[in-house]
């Protein structure tokens, strides 16, 4: 279903993510939240997180990473791919240490060389995507339709598997 991208997503059911577009930061910005947090609530078994450089995710803030604790066990799978991992270091410490925590269950990817508008900005699983399509106005695409999350998950695997390096580990300790 698709909405006029100057009106708000529509409302869910109580307890359901949206479906249609968004057309704002702060929108963008609570989808996240709202997304880790049903995650957490309804044992999604994979999340894949993928943008340029996650400058702008919500992922320090101290709800995300409590919804990401009470989300992982063993089992689970969270993967990661961005250009570089300097903002996220930089701006998301309790996601950071949160990473460190769980790194057996969690893959993060590195595409150095990609240009940042071609990396997807994506929150994937396999019940609910979210999509922005235009990253610096925070435009895009939510939705639990079948062919929606394949797309995605076509797309992701793409870059996972073709274009991208192991990046951002869990701790900078040498041997």
């Amino acid at each position: 279903m698709t909405h006029d991208p100057s009106n708000p997503p529509p409302a869910a059911l109580p307890g359901e993510l949206p479906s249609g577009r968004f057309a704002s930061r702060e929108t963008f910005i609570q989808l996240v939240r709202d997304a880790l947090a049903t995650a957490a609530r309804d044992g999604w078994e994979e999340i894949v997180v993928s943008d340029a450089h996650f400058h702008d995710w919500p992922l320090g803030e101290r709800a995300v990473v409590e919804s990401l604790q009470a989300w992982a066990r063993t089992g689970r799978r969270f993967t990661m791919l961005a250009r570089s991992y300097d903002e996220v270091i930089r701006r998301h410490a309790r996601f950071v240490r949160w990473r460190g925590t769980w790194d057996h269950i969690i893959t993060c990817r590195r595409s150095a060389s990609a240009d940042p508008l071609d990396i997807p900005s994506v929150l994937w699983s396999p019940q609910w995507v979210m999509h922005r399509l235009d990253p610096e106005r925070c435009v895009g695409v939510t939705g639990r339709e079948p062919e929606r999350r394949v797309l995605v998950r076509e797309t992701l695997n793409e870059w996972l598997h073709g274009k991208s390096a192991p990046g951002f580990p869990a701790s900078t300790l040498g041997l």
